[in-house]
């Protein structure tokens, strides 16, 4: 099973590695992917991305089973990541800072480790970390393919209003900046002031402000 999930990961890892960032429906790319691949095959199309989050449950660091449906009336930023990847293990400490500072806003943070569980255990002691974490090998990939995507490099994030609704979607790191910005965005969807589809917009027009705005390394 660790083999399998172990290739299973790294080729979908290795296919859309080229991907940076997805909201909603259409990829944003940081470099021409290469001339075999194409974004559309491996990012998923509108009809297959649901518009609620999906009902799965996992089990949880008590070894409990738990539906990701557990924060009714939460604004949720679900993460997925895994031990072994480097961007996902940079993310954390921007992941628990959120989950503190945002929590009256009625945001909550959950990771959705696709990994070994006596690894994600050890790791999530370490890093103490502070929200709650959904663990899974297959059926953490399964989880995954819940959200209409065929394949997909970590993190992952997927980013709900209040009302459980698919708003944003974020393929690589997160950071500070951005973070903020998307808060911002998912804050006037739930007082009513932007759609999840007019979200998407403001979003991808926004961060390539952003981009633009960044010094290059």
């Amino acid at each position: 099973m660790k083999t399998f999930v172990y290739i299973v990961v790294a080729v979908a890892a290795t296919a859309t590695g080229f991907l940076i960032y997805r909201f909603g429906i259409e990829p944003r790319l940081v470099q021409e992917p290469p001339a075999t691949a194409e974004p559309a095959a491996v990012a998923g199309s509108p009809s297959q991305i649901p518009a609620e989050l999906p009902d799965f449950t996992l089990v949880d660091r008590k070894g409990e089973p738990r539906s990701i449906r557990s924060w009714p009336g939460k604004s949720l930023i679900v993460n997925f990541w895994a031990t072994w990847c480097a961007p996902c293990r940079r993310e954390i400490p921007l992941l628990k800072q959120i989950n503190e500072d945002y929590a009256e806003q009625g945001f909550q943070v959950v990771g959705i480790a696709v990994d070994f569980r006596e690894d994600v255990l050890k790791y999530a002691d370490e890093m103490q970390i502070n929200y709650p974490l959904l663990i899974g090998e297959q059926d953490g990939l399964d989880a995954i393919n819940a959200f209409g995507l065929e394949a997909v490099a970590f993190p992952f994030t997927i980013f709900t209003d209040q009302q459980s609704r698919i708003v944003l979607t974020h393929l690589g790191e997160v950071t500070e900046e951005e973070s903020k910005l998307l808060l911002d965005i998912i804050e006037r969807v739930n007082r009513g002031e932007l759609t999840p589809q007019a979200a998407r917009a403001v979003a991808s027009e926004q961060l390539a402000k952003l981009e633009q705005e960044t010094p290059a390394v």
